[in-house]
């Protein structure tokens, strides 16, 4: 059978970040029982069209997914079971904020299957989380933390960020450290720098000058003490903002990096599969009504060989291994030195690059990977 992930989306969340400029919004409990149902019906009006995949992953991302008891995610996924051929080794992981789980639903959590859990603590200070506009306090992370694994949870990923609004090194660094000494350790870190996006508040505070961020050279600080300090606690950085324990390597978002078959279920949910891209409605009434009509999305698009080696490559380079040599020619016929050889040859002298059998960006070259993956888009 061929490898298939899901991605379902679950748009809510108590109220938005000041940051956060993902599809979610707050919602009612009517609303919420209503978007299940939906999100039911299209589980059982898709699947009839993957009956020769074998689900690999599963990630329910948002919003914060942990809104749902553990009852609604116990009938997600029993539609899920039921309708989808899922592997018995599946990675099945759900984002979780701090504060919206207690030990019960957890336990409810994991008897349906969620065996991976992704919690947004962002910043272990207090001050610096309601800058975020976050909706929950430093203790209340610990004691998710400490309930999920009392739940029986042993692959969780813990969610910072730096270059933050009046964050320092040494505040970042407390904020590492005590994270690197929670009881059992995480098994994955996902560390990432504050990107001030159009449409949010925070944007608006920067366009106000009222957002103190962070110098070039303080967020450089942060970004490279990151990798010095994880690396001396056994956790390798497989991906540019990743880094994880051996073997612990999300293999969900491994599926977009390397461009696997993926569906996506829910409101603005993207899928790829067998190269062709679409995108569910972002807007609740039209995707419910769609649903409702047992409609598939109309506007796909098939990728072209031009377009899918581009994605090949600046997908695959934000991957520490790289992309190999013998992937690319087995997906498109030809070397990848006849399609990309005057760019890598550019990117290896500039010492952005090296190559062997793969492709891959050193470690200054990820420091501006924007820059050299921009060089692949043909």
């Amino acid at each position: 059978m061929k490898p298939l992930s899901l991605y379902l989306h679950i748009p809510f969340c108590v109220r938005k970040c000041q940051y956060c400029d993902f599809l979610s919004f707050p919602g009612t409990e009517k609303q919420i029982e209503d978007y299940l149902e939906t999100l039911l019906c299209e589980i059982i009006m898709q699947a009839p069209f993957y009956k020769d995949y074998e689900v690999q992953t599963i990630f329910f991302g948002g919003g914060t997914p942990s809104l749902l008891d553990g009852q609604m995610m116990k009938k997600i996924m029993g539609c899920l079971y039921a309708n989808f051929h899922i592997s018995e080794y599946a990675e099945i992981s759900m984002e979780m904020n701090p504060g919206t789980a207690d030990y019960a639903n957890l336990c409810v959590y994991k008897e349906a299957g969620i065996n991976r859990l992704s919690i947004g603590l962002q910043s272990a200070h207090d001050d610096q989380l309601k800058v975020l506009g976050r909706i929950h306090t430093y203790e209340q992370f610990i004691s998710t933390y400490e309930a999920a694994c009392k739940a029986g949870f042993q692959n969780i990923n813990v969610d910072l960020m730096s270059a933050l609004p009046g964050q320092t090194w040494e505040s970042y660094l407390c904020s590492l450290k005590k994270v690197l000494a929670l009881k059992p350790r995480p098994t994955h870190i996902s560390a990432y720098s504050l990107i001030v996006e159009e449409g949010t508040p925070f944007y608006d505070m920067e366009l106000q000058g009222e957002l103190n961020l962070p110098t070039e050279e303080e967020e450089r600080r942060m970004y490279e003490g990151t990798l010095e300090v994880l690396k001396e606690h056994g956790y390798q950085r497989y991906e540019i903002s990743n880094y994880a324990l051996d073997g612990y390597a999300c293999r969900h978002n491994m599926v977009y990096w390397r461009r696997g078959d993926y569906l996506g279920l829910g409101l603005g949910a993207a899928s790829l599969v067998s190269n062709i891209r679409w995108a569910n409605e972002r807007d609740r009434i039209l995707y419910k009504e769609r649903i409702k009509k047992g409609q598939q999305v109309e506007e796909k698009e098939i990728l072209s060989i031009k377009e899918q080696m581009e994605e090949f490559m600046f997908l695959g380079l934000r991957l520490v291994q790289g992309v190999k040599k013998e992937d690319f020619l087995r997906c498109f016929g030809v070397t990848m030195e006849q399609v990309y050889g005057k760019v890598i040859k550019k990117h290896v002298q500039n010492g952005l690059l090296l190559e062997d059998e793969s492709v891959y960006l050193t470690a200054k070259g990820l420091d501006v990977s924007n820059y050299v993956m921009a060089d692949f888009l043909l």
